[in-house]
Formats: C-alpha cells, structure tokens, sequence
C-alpha cells in the first residue's frame, strides 16, 4: 500500500512537471498557508505559501514564495544591493510540515471556497510560475515577498470578482511600526533595521500595503469576498503551537552595551577633564565608526534598490564627514574650521531631536545613549578647542 502511495505520488509529481497538467477532481482543495514567527530574523515576520491537495489524485503539494540559496553567486552582495532573487519553490505538503513541526511553530489553513474550473486555473497558474524560466522573482521586502504575491495572484486569476474590506483594522499602522510588531525593541535585529531604513518607512501604509505581513494577509482574507461570497469557505488550524516571543537578554542587548559606551567616553571625558588632558584615541574612534556606518547609510540610501533605506536622517549623527576628519586630524593637523565642524555636529543633533519631535522620522530609542555619548564627547572638544590653554 505504501509502495503504491509513493508510486502514485511520483507520477503525479511528473505529470506536474511535464506540459499536461492532470485534471484535478471534485475533491480538490485549494488553501493558503500562513505560519508563525521564528526565532530567527528571516523567519521573524512568519510565511505564507499556497498548497494544493487532491485525495482523489493522492496529490498534496506546497508552493512556496519564500526560497532563497545563500549559495547563490554574489548572494551576499545582491542582498546588501537590493537584488535580492527568491524563487518559488514547489514540495510534499508532508515535507513542508516536517519544518514547522521542528522550529514548533503555528499553521493556519484557509481554505478558498473556488469552483472546479477555478481550481484548476489556480493549478495551472502555479505551475506556469514554477516553470524554470518564470520561477525567479526580484524580492523587496516591503512591496514583492510571499505575503504580498499572495494577494496579487488572486487579483490576477479573479480580476474585478475580488472585494476586499478593511474594517478587521481598528488602525492604519506605518511600515516601521508594522515591522516593529514582529521584533524585540532591544534586539540588534531591530537596532540594525531601524538604523538601516529611512523616513520613507514613516509613512502610514495604505490597508492594501498592510499585507506585506503574512498576519494581515490572513486577517485580510477573512474579509475579503469574490462575487459577493466569503472567499475563505473554511479555516482550520493545522499545527497548534504558541506564538514565539521575542526576547531579549539585558546583558547582550544593544541598550546594555550602548549605555556601557556612554558611561566609558563620560569617564574618560571626566578624566580628560580633571587632568587637564585630551584622549585623541577616543575622538579617532567615535569619529571612525560614525563616519563609516554615514557611508553606509548613504550606500543604502543612494546605492541600492531597497525600497525602505530612502531618507534616512540617521545621518545627522551618523556622519561620512567623520571619517575625513579623521585622516585630517591624524596626518594634516587640526583643520582651521574645527570647531565650526564641533558646533555643527552639535547643530544636527539637535535637528535629529526636532526632525524627531515633529514626527519627520521616528529613530529607535537606542539612538538617545548614542546622541548623548557624541554630545559629551563633542562638546568637550569644543571646550577644550576654547577654554583650556595650549602649550
């Protein structure tokens, strides 16, 4: 019997990948499969995938948007660029569920209330995308992952036949605050996400733009109809497991050692102070690492296809001047307009404060223990540049 199920699943597994689709039965179902976060940072928002399954056919087959291979060539450039490649993968359900069983998190099932010709339309559809030339896809992770394709397939197989309705939201979020509901607000994932977009994410997302989150796709096709009827005929769930929290130890957070860094510079400063002495080691380093992360920002900002990095006033306290002055400081001298330069790395985070306060940008938390450590810093050298006296 096993021996005949594994046969049978093989052929139909070829007929898929041949020309001639099979024709699926009466007792074909059509689902969308949303699963819950991981611990992990590309698995933290959840997923979604389409799956497939005929007890007739003994066929039970998931489609998945989400695929990508760290051994792609220049992986790890395109994802620093912006070209990001996903693929749409096609496995056994049986296989796909193995996962999530092993990292115990959720499935939730909604099965689409679709006729027979629609069923297959939707077979075909998938398929045609999992041809070797169609498979590929330029992922963005705000306007074209598996959560946002899931919605523009429906609209490309139903057209006009599709209606949705958005009172499920009792509030318009903006793309940072959607992020943000998925991650630990004391995690260098969140530092590094919020460090790396721009104003751009500021913005409030339209209810349509919600669903690049695999939560407010399901949540959205309760409420969504196709010819005036529920377009989800039931839901069910599959896998029955606690949402993963996001957590955070104290010690190895960002707030831990970016308060650790303020406590470091206030007392060197304080020493500096006190024994009439100015430590260049420390301005070369803070004016380092300021101005390369400004050259990255600017990077992204400038020199990608991310669609979020845009505006990112992050570079009002992170500098790329910094890192001129630097090599300025350390093999022409102090430059004529140095203190001038002090007052106006002072000026921006001040602006950054006011930029903040009006709402223009919102900046992670953990930015104010680094602003208050570069204030120190700076207007010690300019107390130092006018007050104490020179040899």
């Amino acid at each position: 019997m096993v021996r005949n199920f594994f046969f049978l699943a093989c052929v139909l597994l070829g007929a898929l990948a041949s020309a001639q689709l099979p024709r699926l039965s009466q007792n074909a179902r059509i689902s969308v499969l949303t699963c819950g976060s991981g611990d992990e940072l590309y698995s933290a928002f959840g997923h979604t995938a389409f799956r497939v399954q005929d007890s007739v056919l003994g066929l039970d087959v998931v489609y998945n948007y989400g695929t990508f291979d760290f051994d792609q060539p220049n992986f790890y450039l395109n994802f620093a660029k912006g070209n990001m490649v996903y693929s749409l993968s096609r496995t056994r359900f049986a296989n796909f569920l193995l996962e999530y069983e092993a990292d115990k998190r959720w499935i939730r099932e909604q099965i689409l209330d679709l006729d027979q010709a629609e069923k297959n339309k939707f077979l075909a559809f998938l398929e045609d995308n999992y041809r070797p030339e169609n498979r590929n896809y330029l992922y963005d992770p705000l306007f074209n992952n598996c959560s946002n394709i899931t919605a523009n397939i429906l609209e490309k197989l139903f057209d006009n036949q599709i209606t949705y309705s958005y009172s499920h939201l009792e509030k318009r979020h903006t793309f940072r605050e959607l992020i943000m509901q998925h991650l630990h607000w004391n995690s260098w994932s969140a530092l590094g996400i919020n460090l790396a977009y721009g104003s751009v994410v500021d913005r409030e997302a339209t209810p349509y733009e919600h669903m690049f989150l695999p939560y407010y796709t399901m949540y959205q096709l309760r409420n969504t109809t196709k010819n005036g009827k529920p377009l989800v005929l039931r839901e069910r769930v599959v896998l029955d497991y606690d949402e993963h929290e996001q957590r955070s130890f104290f010690l190895t957070s960002p707030l831990f050692w970016l308060l650790l860094l303020f406590m470091f510079v206030a007392a060197i400063t304080f020493l500096d102070y006190h024994h009439d002495h100015k430590n260049p080691w420390l301005d070369t380093v803070l004016f380092t690492l300021t101005g390369l992360l400004g050259f990255f920002i600017v990077f992204l900002w400038f020199f990608t296809n991310h669609s979020g990095t845009g505006g990112n006033l992050n570079i009002l306290w992170a500098v790329p001047l910094n890192f001129i002055l630097v090599f300025m400081l350390l093999f022409a001298g102090r430059p004529a307009w140095y203190v001038q330069y002090l007052w106006f790395l002072l000026g921006l985070l001040a602006l950054l404060l006011a930029i903040w306060v009006l709402g223009i940008q919102v900046f992670p938390v953990l930015v104010l223990p680094i602003m208050a450590t570069l204030a120190i810093r700076y207007l010690y050298l300019w107390y130092w540049e006018w007050k104490v006296p020179k040899p």
